[in-house]
């Protein structure tokens, strides 16, 4: 038998509220100690010799994703000023190549054609921007945080984090000429950074100690290094942040009229508008933050006036859309879009002649778009929804840079249908295929079915469940494997998509499922509010009882039920292998926010004060300790046959760090579970960078997925 790592305790006491809890496992957190850096090394040593009998799966799996991807191939182009801008990727590379083309006229509108040779070549006159594969030469870990070019095409910016820790180092390049760099170089910057209207500067945002983005700089371009000789930046401070509740950032509207300041915390947010053609000048606010107030703003211009379009939740739970005076924001408001309790609002995108809306209904996202109103234009101002065939679906706007253009750039997929870009024509109502994601090889969409289930939670609340299988290996009320995914957290919502690794789980017969569990977005706000804080273990119950339902209702029985989660959602993998262990025979937690209490209680920590709007206050609130404390992972380890656990995890990771599964697996272990840790040595909370090795590191889950449900490893 081969035989874990031995974890060394080192007991650690926390005291608080008048609970005494020992930690023996807090020593792993010094990341730079040898002792803890060679316990992680014997982790990974141990997960590998534990899963060799795997080893020719991952490579099939590996491979199955790699026949079914185009490997060379072409974004569709988007258009931005002169130029249609595009990525490619050559088949070997790890990593896209940034491009443009010129456009043909000022009229032209319509994509290039993405032929064959387009795909292989590159359009016509195409200007390579950045190249990814060599900017990512030397380094085991690469992500682009920024990318930006001047109103005029005349300048990039990018910024690179070469070590997972999501701090960018951003640099200028000329796109005309030699295509010299600028001096400038600033290091240490958040992601999103850019030009103003002018291209002279650039607006970027810095992180504090806690890794929160907490200040907004303005840098002139061209005069070279940021930093004085006392380590301070010699860049204008243009907008500082205090409260460590709030995230800062920086944009640019649409029109190119407004820079934007835009700050918020879990649930309160402000932003702050300067004219563009004073990059110099003062921010002035929009509506001052009030607690629990959130808003979202584009700029309009109805009848040759300056208006800004809101979507907020002031006295709207699920949200509505107003219209303000630009130059008096604060004055009266004309509600566009009146609240709807079964209508979440989620955001509007505003173009020259049109404003494009989306939202949820049902559960699913929806969009929708109305022409703006114009004295001389007799065109129908009423907003009307794009409508789609499929039972489950997934819809949004996307790639839509410029204020001009005459059609919506949207973005659509299901269960069943691969990722396809449509473009819509506002004018004639028509949607026009641009392209849909190849899928290689054998690969009918027919013989895949979507279907939502109903589950009944404990207090009696329907769960949606959505479903996807194969017809021809799953039959309906015959039990079969089967993963269930759930999240629950933030608002977010896990809507169906198409994912090429996925086919890999099916194809062996297995059932891939997400519940739909509170804390999520998918049923509205009060979906999200009531698994939160003091109501988080909904999210942990709704699982569970999802789980129930489909054992109960045939779909799946416990010894070929797996759970998968990531993230927050690692945390619901945690409390759900607590709550109801014998429901799952695996359960997978990736970058897991298994000690929760631990994190959320260290103000010094990376955004922990940002995180007490969505958990609550433990530090401060013994209510609140006391309610984390009964549902933490970690310190809810008990005496039980717990299914097989792996948890996945990243060195750089400084959103959940390594140190919560480290912990969490040694406690496990002391149990007698069966638990693995897996430590990527070079990434950060996204796991590990490149094409080829994230589809390595999905090859890897997913064949000890397909062993932990029981499925057959050729799919036969």
């Amino acid at each position: 038998m081969i035989q874990p790592p031995e974890t060394a305790k080192k007991p650690t006491e926390r005291v608080q509220h008048g609970d005494v809890y020992i930690d023996d496992y807090e020593w792993l957190r010094e990341k730079d100690d040898p002792e803890v850096q060679a316990h992680l090394h014997e982790e990974n040593a141990y997960t590998n010799a534990r899963t060799e009998n795997l080893s020719l799966l991952r490579e099939q799996i590996f491979e199955e994703i790699k026949g079914r991807t185009r490997e060379t191939d072409l974004s569709v182009p988007t258009r931005e000023g002169d130029w249609w801008y595009y990525t490619r990727t050559v088949e070997g590379q790890q990593y896209g190549i940034h491009c443009r083309a010129p456009i043909a006229s000022p009229d032209d509108w319509e994509p290039p054609a993405l032929d064959e040779h387009a795909q292989v070549n590159g359009l016509p006159g195409e200007q390579v921007l950045l190249d990814d594969n060599v900017e990512s030469e030397g380094h085991d870990f690469y992500s682009l945080g920024s990318f930006d070019v001047s109103a005029d095409g005349t300048r990039l910016l990018w910024a690179v984090d070469t070590e997972g820790d999501e701090r960018y180092t951003i640099r200028i390049r000329s796109l005309v000429d030699d295509g010299a760099v600028f001096p400038d170089e600033i290091a240490d910057t958040g992601s999103g950074a850019l030009f103003d209207g002018s291209g002279d500067y650039v607006f970027y945002t810095t992180v504090d100690e806690s890794w929160r983005p907490d200040t907004v700089w303005r840098h002139p371009v061209g005069i070279g290094p940021t930093v004085e000789s006392d380590g301070s930046r010699a860049d204008a401070k243009v907008f500082h942040e205090p409260d460590d509740r709030y995230w800062v950032g920086v944009g640019l509207t649409r029109s190119r009229d407004f820079l934007v300041i835009e700050l918020g915390s879990n649930i309160t947010s402000e932003a702050w508008l300067l004219r563009s053609d004073d990059p110099t000048g003062e921010f002035t606010v929009v509506w001052p933050r009030k607690e629990g107030v959130e808003y979202d703003i584009d700029h309009a211009i109805v009848a040759g006036r300056d208006r800004l379009l809101l979507v907020h939740n002031d006295g709207a739970v699920n949200f509505e859309l107003v219209s303000v005076s630009a130059d008096d924001p604060q004055g009266p408001r004309r509600t566009l879009l009146p609240h709807n309790p079964d209508v979440r609002l989620e955001s509007v995108d505003a173009f020259r002649d049109f404003v494009a809306v989306e939202y949820r209904r049902d559960g699913l996202t929806r969009l929708a778009v109305a022409c703006i109103p114009e004295k001389d234009r007799s065109d129908d101002d009423t907003l009307h929804e794009l409508h789609f065939d499929e039972p489950l679906f997934t819809v949004g706007a996307g790639g839509n840079p410029e204020w001009t253009q005459p059609t919506l750039r949207l973005g659509y997929g299901s269960f069943v249908t691969p990722s396809t870009v449509y473009d819509y024509d506002v004018r004639t109502r028509e949607l026009l295929l641009r392209k849909q994601q190849a899928v290689l090889g054998e690969f009918d969409p027919a013989l895949f079915e979507q279907r939502r289930e109903w589950a009944t939670a404990q207090d009696g609340t329907r769960i949606p469940i959505s479903l996807v299988y194969r017809r021809d290996l799953v039959t309906p009320g015959e039990p079969a494997p089967l993963v269930l995914y759930g999240y629950g957290s933030y608002e977010a919502s896990m809507d169906p998509s198409f994912g090429i690794p996925r086919l890999s789980l099916l194809d062996r017969g297995i059932v891939f499922a997400i519940a739909h569990v509170r804390g999520g977005g998918e049923l509205g706000r009060l979906w999200y509010e009531h698994g939160k804080k003091l109501h988080k273990k909904n999210t942990f119950t709704d699982f569970v009882d999802s789980a129930r339902h489909l054992i109960d209702t045939g779909w799946t029985a416990p010894d070929r039920l797996a759970a998968q989660g990531g993230s927050a959602g690692g945390l619901l993998m945690g409390a759900v292998a607590n709550l109801a262990p014998k429901y799952f025979s695996g359960i997978l937690a990736e970058v897991p926010f298994v000690d929760p209490l631990t994190s959320i209680l260290d103000p010094s920590l990376p955004l922990t004060v940002i995180e007490w709007d969505e958990w609550g206050d433990p530090l401060h609130d013994p209510e609140v300790y006391a309610y984390m404390k009964s549902y933490s992972p970690l310190e809810n380890v008990h005496e039980t046959r717990y299914p097989r656990i792996l948890a996945v995890t990243s060195l750089n990771d400084t959103r959940v760090l390594y140190v919560e599964p480290a912990k969490w697996v040694a406690r496990l272990r002391e149990v007698g579970a069966d638990a693995l840790l897996k430590v990527e040595m070079a990434a950060g909370h996204g796991g590990v960078s490149g094409r080829y090795s994230a589809w390595r590191e999905r090859a890897f889950a997913y064949a000890w997925l397909v062993d932990a449900v029981g499925a057959h490893p050729t799919g036969e």
